[in-house]
């Protein structure tokens, strides 16, 4: 999605679903002719499925954002709101993390999460990218593309073209059989997503969609964009239908698609029912009231919608995206709540209630009773007893490589993590300034291992004093990244160093580099004792009666990382608006819990589980 940016429908939507014998928005239909066309087609101004006329009232809900186990309550939640059809994208680097063979088990089958809309009677639209922005790191494109930092993205280039063709060519015949047209869910899928916000090659556009074609892909395709003409012209290609993206009223920019497309259905792809937060800055939320009176507007006009989103997720581990606005970076927080309708921990909201009261004016509403909030965690306080300093434990967790001179993680074949750099700086030299050019995003700094400073890509001039008083000193920078890009031209994000670090304008070579994905702790020795300051692994563990939804709170630390049993469930920061991590039921063990900490700064004195959220 893109960062800037009433008359009851009785017509034959209704009566045309009713002659095939099925409710609007359940499952498969028993076609009305043998020979009515299969999955979704287009007449004039209005949708068809399979031969009937058809409203599109959809939400966008990511089966990445939400843990496999709650897909199928997350699912019934969207039907009972009133809707027929579920939006996801596919996140790339969620499936092919390293340049190896994709994953498409456990969490990430994306087939299984197809199958299971289908079971729970709504129909399903995806955007398979291979780009998705979505506040998702790097906007769904894998880390190892950025191996050359300055490789060319999202264009008619055959080094990129041929790593989308290879994905595609294992992601999309996952799909092929699950497409209306074959009986499936499937009835629609994008061809890349905002592409008129980014670029106008369309000659990459159209080697997607021919891509897509090739691989079984026979449903209708389509192409998203904001709602200017420019945006239309640039990110379209003619013989697929366009929609756009907005948030609240519809008049004008369905103006603009008229203009640009005055022959087709009106479909909003996203409407922006909310938004998402960056630390350090405000929660957004929006009015359910004026969501609600905008969502009528936009049915009057006998539109079709996509809620964007539906169901708030989480960025769950290192996969929170950023942005860019002019030079600042501004990462994004781990919570994608979104202000949703149905919350990230599953509550129905008072949006979820007034757009549902909307939306039982076009359409028939499930008899079944509303479902439940899930069950939450009773309160309590977790001490923590048990500490590791990171600095002590870098033999433990990682192998150094030599390099002249810095080199971004990427470089590296590491996608996520932290990274650490280390030389030696011959002396006596006294005082002098030292500086790092190309920084993602932000490096401790230590000499003779004592924390003299940081550096943030933000305060791009800035100046550490370092002091070699003796025959040399060692120097240390730890960084800290905190999402790729995900929208615009700042795509190129790669992380750790890929700049230069300058000593009074000189620049430091021979450098001993150390990955750190942290995607295996077990090599941890913790102990007890003094709690160490700076950056630092601390463990925690507390007994759970019955497993339910938990929210972690921090007071009194500042920032880091966390890991439940193991996995890992995101970035806190005291700078807010969010103040607890989601910990969903399916993660918690009846029992003994483990909770590991990595804090980057400054220690509490306890963790909290709370049973109520607080994201700002």
């Amino acid at each position: 999605m893109t960062q800037f940016s009433r008359r009851r429908f009785l017509s034959a939507a209704t009566v045309g679903v009713a002659s095939v014998g099925v409710a609007l928005g359940s499952g498969r239909t028993t076609l009305a002719q043998a020979d009515s066309p299969r999955g979704l087609t287009i007449r004039g101004n209005e949708f068809l499925l399979d031969g009937e006329p058809f409203r599109i009232l959809s939400g966008a809900f990511h089966y990445f954002r939400t843990h496999p186990k709650d897909w199928r309550d997350r699912l019934l939640r969207m039907r009972a709101m009133g809707l027929n059809t579920v939006e996801t994208y596919v996140a790339w680097n969620f499936h092919q993390p390293y340049e190896e063979k994709a994953d498409f088990t456990g969490w990430r089958d994306v087939a299984a999460f197809v199958r299971t809309a289908d079971e729970v009677g709504l129909k399903v639209i995806v955007r398979p990218g291979p780009y998705i922005c979505a506040e998702w790191d790097f906007g769904g494109l894998p880390a190892w593309l950025l191996k050359d930092k300055d490789a060319p993205l999202r264009r008619s280039d055959p080094a990129y073209e041929r790593a989308v063709d290879a994905w595609f060519a294992e992601l999309l015949p996952r799909f092929v059989d699950l497409q209306a047209t074959r009986g499936g869910p499937i009835i629609a899928m994008q061809v890349e997503n905002e592409y008129g916000s980014y670029g106008d090659d369309h000659a990459h556009l159209e080697h997607l969609r021919d891509t897509m074609r090739a691989q079984g892909v026979d449903s209708l395709l389509f192409c998203s964009n904001g709602a200017t003409q420019e945006a239309l012209k640039n990110g379209s290609l003619p013989d697929l239908l366009s929609t756009v993206n907005f948030a609240g009223d519809p008049t004008g920019p369905f103006a603009e698609l008229r203009t640009f497309q005055p022959d087709k259905p009106l479909f909003c792809t996203e409407f922006w029912d909310g938004w998402f937060d960056h630390w350090g800055e405000p929660h957004h939320t929006t009015d359910p009231a004026q969501t609600a009176a905008d969502v009528e507007k936009l049915l009057e006009a006998g539109a079709s919608i996509n809620f964007y989103m539906a169901v708030g997720g989480t960025n769950f581990g290192w996969s929170a995206g950023a942005n860019l606005s002019g030079s600042a970076y501004q990462p994004t927080v781990t919570s994608y709540d979104y202000d949703s309708p149905i919350s990230e921990s599953g509550e129905l909201t008072e949006k979820f209630h007034k757009v549902r009261d909307v939306l039982a004016k076009y359409t028939t509403l499930p008899s079944t009773p509303l479902p439940a909030t899930p069950r939450r965690m009773p309160a309590q306080r977790v001490a923590v007893r048990e500490s590791v300093p990171l600095m002590d434990a870098l033999d433990a967790l990682s192998t150094p490589v030599r390099r002249t001179t810095p080199v971004h993680m990427e470089a590296l074949g590491q996608s996520y993590g932290l990274i650490h750099y280390r030389t030696r700086v011959r002396g006596p030299q006294g005082t002098m300034g030292l500086r790092v050019t190309g920084l993602g995003d932000r490096a401790l700094v230590f000499g003779d291992g004592k924390r003299i400073g940081t550096f943030d890509r933000n305060q791009p001039y800035h100046t550490v004093d370092f002091t070699v008083a003796g025959a040399s000193s060692t120097l240390d920078l730890l960084v800290d990244p905190t999402g790729r890009v995900n929208f615009g031209q700042g795509l190129n994000d790669p992380k750790g160093i890929s700049g230069k670090v300058l000593l009074d304008d000189e620049e430091l070579s021979d450098w001993e580099i150390r990955r750190l994905p942290l995607d295996n702790l077990a090599a941890l020795e913790f102990g007890s004792g003094d709690t160490p300051t700076g950056p630092a692994f601390h463990r925690a563990r507390l007994h759970v009666d019955t497993p339910a939804d938990g929210f972690l709170a921090f007071p009194g630390w500042d920032k880091g990382m966390v890991w439940l049993n193991g996995f890992a469930l995101g970035r806190y920061w005291s700078l807010g608006p969010q103040v607890t991590l989601y910990a969903p039921s399916n993660l918690w063990r009846r029992g003994r819990n483990e909770l590991v900490v990595l804090e980057m700064e400054r220690t509490g004195d306890r963790i909290e589980v709370r049973s109520v959220p607080d994201i700002g």
